[in-house]
């Protein structure tokens, strides 16, 4: 781009994006004078799904808007908890984020998970037919218009990254209701119900069950059952500092 020179600073949570070279102070971008304040912002690095407010010399326009010389951007992060309206929350991880993606349906949040990688737009292409907010740590991806919305997920530890999710959108916690491993609906099940999935030893120690509507594997509280119970504590816990 050769046209208007225009100031812009980003938020420091969006530094991630931007190189290292002009994470201080003021970049100084050149536009083309007819794409708007979005395109400008995504081809200095940000993903727009992480841009929350912009302020042109201290007043907000939308992303549609034409920088003119001179003017001062100011880009912000986005705004939490975050609102996505128009559709139940509900997510679509891709092939990276298998980890989160158990923790997610351990919660009983409604999380929809490739465990191979259908490529780009076959994701953004899923997002926007079962509107799910579609989390990746990539920014190809997160910048297809086709997505239903979007979020980038900032550390590669899966401890942090839930805590990221829970923080940003604070979805509907309700644990032990789906299946880690489909996220299908959980149901009681007695344990002649699951006897053929079940070792001697576990059919001989255990009575309480439950089993996936979807693909019918079975639960009961076995030897990670503490990990797991950790896992669902610390995020309650979360959620309960949130109130």
């Amino acid at each position: 781009m050769n046209g208007p020179e225009i100031h812009v600073e980003f938020a420091s949570e969006l530094h991630v994006f931007v190189p290292r070279a002009r994470r201080d102070g003021t970049v100084r971008a050149a536009t083309d004078g007819a794409a708007g304040l979005g395109h400008v912002i995504e081809s200095l690095g940000v993903p727009l799904t992480e841009v929350g407010a912009l302020l042109v010399d201290g007043r907000e326009v939308p992303v549609s808007h034409v920088p003119a010389a001179g003017e001062s951007v100011t880009v912000r992060t986005v705004a939490r908890p975050q609102r996505v309206p128009g559709a139940p929350l509900r997510f679509l991880l891709d092939v990276h984020l298998g980890t989160l993606a158990r923790r997610l349906r351990l919660l009983g949040v409604d999380t929809a998970y490739e465990s191979t990688d259908i490529g780009d737009p076959a994701l953004a292409a899923r997002s926007a037919a079962e509107q799910r907010v579609m989390l990746s740590r990539d920014r190809g991806l997160l910048r297809r218009r086709e997505l239903w919305a979007g979020a980038f997920v900032y550390s590669t530890r899966p401890e942090e990254q839930l805590r990221d999710v829970l923080d940003r959108f604070e979805p509907e916690l309700l644990p032990w209701t789906r299946c880690t491993a489909c996220n299908g609906m959980l149901r009681k099940a007695s344990k002649e119900e699951v006897a053929d999935q079940l070792q001697q030893g576990t059919h001989r120690s255990y009575d309480v069950f439950a089993r996936c509507g979807a693909c019918g594997r079975a639960y009961w509280k076995g030897a990670h059952h503490e990990q797991l119970e950790a896992i669902v504590e610390r995020a309650l816990a979360l959620r309960a500092e949130r109130r």
